[in-house]
């Protein structure tokens, strides 16, 4: 068995032998046959259904599909039921923050109100959250009152998940947290408001993007109230028509889609906030903070070095060899630096000859010829071989 399926494999039981992969098989196609048994019956009965009218008829689909049905009921009850999910969504924002921090603070009085009313909301169905609503801004002369009706009952429900999302998000944070804020003279307010809470939110994104799907889906409760959503308008066109099942199809399929786009959104945002972190990084050289300090060795041998042109400073520094130099790539970073003779600005400075000597040390001598003191041959990158009477 190759690595890859011993990765995927699950941890609640052990991969199937032979025997066991061959049962699986039977009974997958055994189960596709009863799947496709089924939707053969469903079509037949809908083909030719006990004393109605054939549901498969175009004479049905062609008034679901045309431009009118998109242009007088679709489009109009999707905009109506994106309209009530994009102001709910942002109301159970902050719903949920500011009643999910309620629960976190140290006071005990603003943790128990927090926690009564997310508790009682979260128990609380949404129809009978919308109702109520929709009886009591009717008789408040509230303009439009089924669709602040749909607006306050999601608001309190899903703005009381978002809010247990939030405590659970600061409950699931490494530990430390707190302490290393309060260490740094942080009061736990403090340290929960800029510490701990930004954290959180960051890590329930991909929770709260799939919560979206529940209150998209749940603005289809405001046509029990009168709402003129996207299954409302679907009803209209269906009861005009008399193809209610196909008009409900066409409904069912558009809710279908914008809840698939927010799940596979849901399901690439742990990817996406991870690559944020994925990097290869290099910490940058740090400043000194004392004079005995391994990391002033750099500096140190920077600031005794001799200024080209009598005066000028270079702009990096010929030593690298204190405890926060970068090591990585270092012959890369020495052609970059200018120190590599092969770098084309070396030959048009007029202070060319002593980098040579600094970069002569670090060139690959070749072996020498006489086998012993005396003549040595080196190569100078820029002039060619040369030759140096030197002793050994």
């Amino acid at each position: 068995m190759n690595p890859q399926s011993n990765q995927e494999s699950s941890v609640l039981f052990d991969q199937p032998g032979p025997h066991g992969r061959k049962m699986i098989r039977i009974f997958n196609a055994i189960a596709a046959f009863l799947i496709i048994c089924l939707i053969a019956w469903v079509l037949m009965r809908l083909h030719n259904p006990p004393g109605g009218e054939d549901q498969l008829s175009w004479d049905l689909w062609k008034p679901a599909l045309d431009y009118e049905a998109w242009a007088d009921f679709y489009l109009p009850g999707l905009w109506m039921t994106l309209k009530a999910s994009i102001v709910a969504i942002i109301g159970s924002i902050v719903f949920g923050v500011v009643f999910g921090i309620g629960r976190l603070v140290p006071s005990r009085l603003v943790r128990g109100i927090s926690a009564v009313i997310v508790e009682f909301f979260r128990a609380v169905p949404e129809l009978l959250l919308m109702v109520f609503f929709w009886r009591w801004f009717a008789f408040a002369g509230i303009s439009s009152p089924s669709y602040w009706a749909v607006v306050g009952g999601l608001v309190l429900y899903n703005g009381s998940v978002v809010a247990e999302l939030v405590r659970s998000g600061v409950g699931n944070l490494p530990h430390g947290q707190r302490e290393a804020a309060e260490a740094l003279g942080l009061s736990p307010m403090q340290s929960l408001m800029t510490v701990e809470v930004p954290q959180a939110l960051y890590a329930m994104l991909p929770a709260m993007i799939t919560q979206l799907v529940v209150v998209l889906k749940d603005t289809a409760l405001g046509s029990i109230i009168m709402y003129t959503d996207l299954l409302q308008e679907s009803r209209r066109l269906g009861a005009m028509y008399f193809n209610i099942l196909q008009t409900l199809v066409i409904a069912g399929i558009i809710y279908f889609v914008l809840d698939w786009l927010l799940s596979r959104l849901a399901e690439r945002m742990p990817r996406l906030m991870q690559r944020r972190t994925w990097g290869n990084t290099v910490a940058e050289p740090t400043a000194p903070i004392a004079i005995m300090d391994a990391t002033n060795a750099n500096q140190i041998a920077a600031a005794h070095e001799p200024m080209p042109f009598g005066g000028a400073e270079r702009q990096f520094p010929d030593h690298y060899h204190g405890s926060n130099a970068t090591t990585d790539h270092w012959q890369h970073a020495h052609y970059n630096h200018g120190h590599d003779l092969q770098h084309p600005e070396v030959h048009a400075r007029n202070w060319d000859e002593p980098l040579r000597d600094f970069a002569r040390p670090f060139q690959t001598k070749p072996k020498r010829r006489d086998g012993g003191a005396g003549h040595t041959t080196h190569t100078d990158s820029a002039n060619g071989p040369q030759g140096d009477s030197r002793s050994a």
